[in-house]
């Protein structure tokens, strides 16, 4: 298997609050929006981020035949997961937020010096649970080619 990831897809309790949060505070474009199902945004180079309703989450999930598999699987919220939003410095760590803010999100942490790397950052949840940190690293950026390099 290649190491690469194409999509990465969340089980989202309210598809019409992440549109509010995603489309219209923060003014990111759709790649395609279905209505009481999925929203999908490219959110870099080959790299999907899927809002998926969590009923039809589940019923993907669990099959066609979840009626002979047992119980649908559990809708349980994100836990244990961060998105990660890197920006240019502290200044634009701190806009960044507001915007989320402005846009729905609530911040669990703001902004400041972290205790790992000399990042700067801040974490906002949105309103389905999403946690995103917010973060200025001196050391990481990506090169010409688009690869990530630390240190």
């Amino acid at each position: 298997m290649r190491q690469q990831v194409h999509f990465v897809t969340l089980s989202t309790a309210d598809l019409d609050a992440a549109r509010r949060f995603y489309r219209d505070g923060l003014g990111w474009e759709p790649l395609a929006d279905v209505p009481g199902e999925i929203l999908f945004f490219q959110v870099g180079p080959g790299v999907v981020l899927g809002l998926f309703d969590s009923v039809k989450f589940g019923r993907d999930l669990s099959g066609s035949d979840a009626a002979a598999s047992g119980p649908a699987l559990s809708q349980t919220p994100v836990s244990g997961v961060t998105l990660a939003h890197n920006v240019e410095g502290p200044e634009e760590v701190a806009w960044t937020v507001e915007a989320m803010v402005q846009a729905g999100g609530r911040v669990l942490r703001a902004p400041e010096h972290g205790e790992f790397g000399g990042v700067h950052h801040a974490f906002v949840e949105d309103p389905n649970g999403v946690i995103w940190e917010v973060a200025h690293n001196p050391g990481w950026h990506v090169d010409q080619t688009g690869n990530v390099v630390l240190g």
